[in-house]
């Protein structure tokens, strides 16, 4: 199931054009935004979904264009439906279940009859209620094309490609988004491959799909291995931990080795270094987190810096009594 998707600002705010994706498999359908607002286009993650924060009683605007890339014309339906996020995964509800974002979302037309190796355009529309509380809200926006079986055809076909939507909804500014990676493991699978697995606390008032790579130095013989990309797929509700894994080469030593590991969500980018040795199949094992020993003595300077001053006050009330 495809995914495609960018953002949305209020109507009459600047825009600029999406630039346009790579040309996909022949066969198919597809969607994507035409436009996106001009204060996200520095933002990766705004370019593929819809990701947006509104105040109550906003409206937004904006095109998507929908792709034929087969030999017949295709009858293409247009609508919203429920996502969530659950086990920190995007999850898309079934069929057209609705939820309250979904029920703010319009599509004009909801219906396109799009010809062969052709594309056209739709209007999408968020209008968010004047009494909506705040809260973070997720949808998808659906491009399905359905034939039922017929005298031709036993078994009927369902396709449909979306994009996403992340709305924020609330007064003021736009909640930050941040996230923190607080521990790092190594392991062995049972048959033997190496995994790096990643714990990230989502810190901030959005939610995140996290993506990155994972660099190995140091190793034996001053061996480095890497850059390996991080397994996509994971997202993070505002307040979620999870699990980010990173599979490596079977034959990769067990090490030591100093560990890269660059984790981003949009624009937001965070690292973490970490000294680990792969341990036997089937194990697990914590690695040393290299920024959290940084903390550790920052903290206790800042102790010994403490107690200095204090000494120094209390000395100070002596001398003034006497």
């Amino acid at each position: 199931m495809a995914i495609s998707l960018v953002s949305l600002t209020s109507v009459g705010a600047r825009a600029t054009a999406v630039p346009p994706l790579a040309d996909p498999a022949r066969d198919t359908i597809g969607i994507r935004l035409v436009d996106a607002p001009v204060i996200r286009r520095a933002d990766p993650r705004a370019m593929t979904y819809i990701v947006d924060h509104l105040k109550p009683g906003t409206t937004i605007s904006r095109r998507i264009e929908i792709s034929n890339t087969t030999a017949n014309s295709r009858l293409i339906q247009l609508y919203a439906a429920a996502a969530d996020i659950k086990k920190n995964r995007f999850a898309f509800a079934e069929g057209r279940t609705a939820n309250e974002l979904s029920g703010w979302v319009s599509v004009e037309p909801t219906q396109l009859d799009v010809p062969a190796r052709k594309k056209t355009v739709a209007r999408v529309t968020v209008k968010v209620p004047e009494n909506a509380s705040s809260g973070e809200r997720y949808a998808v926006l659906w491009a399905e094309n359905a034939a039922a079986a017929d005298a031709k055809h036993n078994i009927g076909i369902n396709h449909r490609t979306g994009i996403r939507v992340y709305l924020g909804v609330g007064p003021g500014g736009e909640p930050p988004t941040d996230f923190a990676i607080t521990e790092i493991t190594a392991s062995r699978t049972t048959t033997g491959l190496p995994v790096v697995t990643a714990t990230v606390r989502n810190t901030g008032g959005r939610a995140v799909d996290l993506s990155g790579t994972l660099t190995l130095t140091e190793g034996p013989d001053a061996m480095t291995a890497g850059p390996y990309p991080v397994k996509s797929g994971t997202t993070l509700a505002p307040g979620g931990v999870g699990k980010v894994p990173v599979q490596l080469g079977a034959r990769l030593p067990d090490g030591p080795w100093r560990a890269e590991l660059v984790l981003r969500s949009g624009v937001v980018e965070r690292t973490a270094s970490a000294m680990l040795t792969f341990p036997p199949p089937g194990s697990t094992v914590a690695a040393q987190l290299l920024d959290a020993g940084g903390i550790m003595i920052w903290s206790a300077c800042t102790a010994v810096a403490v107690g200095v001053g204090t000494l120094g006050l209390i000395v100070y009330r002596r001398r003034r009594r006497t």
